[in-house]
């Protein structure tokens, strides 16, 4: 599945990579980490976009190639913090819904609130 595919869709996108860190603000938000080709590999939220982005590039899981491809762009939706956890789990569903699983990167379910 790749990122186009979904609803809504995120409004902002930088390289997943040291150089970009500056550009991610310091929001609450949902975000996903897909490949060259925009093959999502991680759906995940953060109360701060910035942190969190940093955070997953110290994290080899994140930053090594999978048998998917590897993360390369860093998408993310600013959002209200009352309903994050409802945007992040609409994400994975449409994703589980298309494939019968998480994303690869993805180990637990999102929290149901």
């Amino acid at each position: 599945m790749t990122i186009e595919e979904l609803t809504p869709l995120p409004k902002d996108k930088v390289l997943f990579a040291l150089a970009s860190f500056k550009l991610v603000p310091k929001d609450f938000g949902c975000y996903v980490l897909t490949t060259f080709d925009n093959h999502i590999l991680y759906i995940g939220l953060s109360d701060n976009l910035h942190e969190r982005f940093k955070q997953h590039l110290d994290n080899p899981e994140k930053t090594k190639p999978t048998k998917e491809g590897k993360a390369i762009w860093f998408y993310f939706q600013p959002y209200n913090p009352k309903n994050l956890e409802q945007l992040e789990r609409t994400w994975l569903n449409q994703f589980v819904t298309r494939h019968g699983r998480r994303p690869i990167l993805n180990k637990v379910d999102s929290p149901v609130g």
